[in-house]
């Protein structure tokens, strides 16, 4: 018996109709859906009309659910693995389950879609030949400041998520670290309520300190001072 195929399928990451045709075809047809929160691509799926089994596999579960998947995968099924949001197996456990098939001879497809880093690089007005991710920072600021000082003779840009209770902390950390440089900060990429905001770090610190913040937020930062690069007159800094 061959084994199954493990498709690794973006989702959207807010606007339900960012999905693409070929997604919506392959849901339909695989045995199974790994899920980051059920609940979440449940919403997804009903959207689409797709009916199919869904099971969890995240961070927490990985290693007892990884095992399942795959012994599911060399029976012959074929599995597709989404995120909440984005293209998965980025900053989650999808990585270690696409190893782990691999290692086993079965068959890995990606179905690609959107991702935030992406969407954040292409409406920041940076050039972005070259760019670092690095996920969350830490939660410790310590920690989150030592992140940002391995970079601080980098030239590329750097790109980062945060959780509005620590996006303030965090972009003083960065100007703390890398100086008064340039960002762009984008929240509620592709949803109601998109923002995008560009400036020197201060100006984005006073924007953001005046709101109320929600949402989740991706950092795009040029690590160094570029007076080529002014905010435009029609920005809301």
């Amino acid at each position: 018996m061959s084994s199954g195929t493990l498709y690794i399928i973006g989702t959207p990451i807010g606007n339900l109709e960012d999905f693409t045709f070929r997604a919506v075809r392959i849901l339909k047809e695989v045995d199974l859906v790994a899920a980051e929160d059920t609940r979440v691509t449940k919403t997804l799926l009903t959207h689409y009309g797709i009916e199919k089994p869904l099971t969890s596999y995240h961070e927490y579960n990985k290693n007892f659910k990884g095992n399942n998947l795959i012994s599911s995968l060399l029976e012959g099924k074929s599995i597709a693995v989404v995120s909440d949001a984005g293209t998965p197996c980025i900053s989650d456990a999808g990585w270690q389950l696409v190893a782990e098939a691999r290692n086993n001879g079965i068959k890995v497809e990606v179905v690609p879609g959107p991702s935030a880093v992406i969407s954040a690089l292409s409406v920041a007005g940076m050039p972005a030949d070259k760019f670092v991710f690095l996920g969350f920072l830490k939660k410790k600021p310590s920690k989150r400041r030592k992140e940002l000082e391995a970079l601080k003779n980098s030239d590329m840009v750097i790109v980062f998520y945060e959780s509005p209770h620590r996006i303030i902390k965090a972009l003083h950390d960065v100007r703390t670290v890398l100086g008064e440089v340039f960002i762009s900060v984008s929240r509620e990429l592709t949803k109601k309520f998109e923002e995008t905001v560009r400036g020197t770090a201060t100006e984005v610190i006073d924007y953001f300190t005046s709101k109320k913040i929600l949402g989740e937020f991706c950092v795009v930062v040029k690590p160094f001072n570029d007076k080529t690069m002014e905010v435009d007159e029609d920005e809301e800094i």
